[in-house]
């Protein structure tokens, strides 16, 4: 791992720290790094391939904006703390938009979820953070 990918893997595990991603079951965010090679491009089987999920396995695709909408949306009826946590999303969504280019979400399953948001690094690997999200 590079100098550059040490510190963005840092920066991301620093920003996540402490966040679940609330859905029927609330999860918390693993970092993650997969070196590449200049041909590698993330697709919807590139995704399967390296989480180990079968080939069969539903994906969605979409993008950053759209999967933390909620968790970055003030409501009038949020508390001090629940605004804390919206201004920490916030900042995690700033800076993974500041930090990787071509962002996307991979959803992968149904009802529970396997979430994955990649994106590629200045270095040109890819990067970002996994989740769970569990929908009845």
């Amino acid at each position: 791992m590079t100098k550059k990918n040490s510190e963005l893997s840092d920066q991301l595990q620093q920003a996540s720290d402490g966040l679940l991603f609330i859905s029927e079951s609330d999860y918390p965010f693993e970092v993650f790094l997969w070196e590449s090679s200049d041909s590698l491009a993330i697709t919807p089987e590139t995704i399967l391939h390296h989480t180990g999920h079968p080939v069969d396995t539903p994906i969605e695709v979409v993008d950053i904006d759209s999967f933390f909408v909620v968790a970055t949306t003030e409501q009038e009826w949020h508390n001090p703390e629940e605004h804390e946590t919206l201004n920490r999303f916030k900042a995690l969504v700033e800076m993974l938009k500041h930090n990787l280019n071509q962002i996307k979400v991979y959803r992968l399953g149904e009802r529970s979820l396997d979430v994955y948001i990649v994106g590629k690094t200045p270095t040109g690997d890819y990067a970002g953070l996994s989740t769970k999200v569990v929908e009845t």
